[in-house]
């Protein structure tokens, strides 16, 4: 949460010992191993560090939840990420079935995923399609590049890299995606990130899909870490470069802005009541 600066939830794995111990999305954290975190400072990554702990130990946590405390004693264990999920959905006033793919972040093997995903709700008769980037961070940009290109034809540009000399690098689709025509949207957030936003404006501005939601997070560059000198421990983070859009729109502190404003609070497995029926109209 930028504007409060606190830590939040944003997801938790159905099948996970926080799930099950009673995490829910959206709860803030308040106290970790009576750690403190409601002091506007806390980061994720402060929060995750008093989390882990060895197998088996326990955690005790202390969140908030729609204005009440909540406590509970979570078991730690290890935990199996599925950044790919899929479901088959009904939209009124759509014609046939909607498959929902949601990707949580991007990695070496989300394009494959999701080409899998797709070909199975196809099999289930999905004629539109909605992808869930919502509190997606990005990942590796070469996920992002090759899932966009899932839906794009061949020698599409997808992104470029430009640093201050200019383009370094034009990533454009190889050959042919396996769905090219049906109804496709993109569900964003003020979370959608990095690799996820050069994904969801290489299928904006090439025409392919309708994206809905809220302008996104604006985070496009290209960073490198330096050693400081003398031997020091630590770094500084450097800017190498930017990422820019088919149409050489500037990602960075901007976002993407979406084609349709759309509610983006619905259930991270009821992404279809986010959007109105016009959504999935042919581009």
């Amino acid at each position: 949460d930028k504007e409060g600066m606190r830590v939040i939830a944003s997801d938790v794995e159905p099948t996970g010992p926080a799930a099950r111990g009673g995490l829910k999305p959206k709860d803030v954290f308040v106290e970790v191993d009576g750690v403190r975190f409601d002091d506007g400072k806390a980061t994720p990554d402060d929060v995750a560090v008093v989390v882990r702990g060895p197998e088996g130990s326990k955690v005790g946590m202390v969140v908030e939840r729609e204005g009440k405390t909540v406590d509970f004693i979570l078991t730690r264990e290890p935990i199996k990420i599925t950044s790919v999920r899929s479901y088959i959905g009904d939209k009124p006033g759509v014609n046939g079935k909607v498959g929902v793919v949601r990707i949580k972040n991007f990695s070496g093997t989300t394009a494959a995923t999701v080409k899998s995903e797709l070909e199975g709700l196809k099999k289930k008769g999905a004629q539109n399609f909605l992808l869930d980037l919502r509190g997606n961070p990005g990942g590796l940009l070469p996920g992002g590049v090759d899932t966009a290109s899932l839906f794009l034809e061949a020698n599409k540009p997808v992104v470029f890299v430009a640093n201050k000399n200019g383009v370094v690098d034009a990533q454009s689709t190889l050959a042919d995606g396996i769905d090219l025509d049906s109804p496709l949207v993109i569900l964003v957030d003020k979370n959608t990130a990095s690799a996820a936003e050069v994904m969801t404006a290489g299928l904006k501005e090439n025409k392919r899909a309708t994206v809905a939601g809220e302008q996104t997070f604006g985070k496009g560059i290209v960073q490198t870490i330096r050693k400081l000198e003398g031997g020091e421990n630590g770094g500084v983070a450097v800017t190498i470069a930017r990422y820019e859009t088919p149409d050489h729109n500037d990602i960075n502190k901007q976002g993407i802005p979406v084609d349709l404003k759309a509610d983006v609070d619905c259930g991270k497995e009821d992404a279809l009541t986010c959007l109105p029926k016009d959504a999935f109209r042919k581009n």
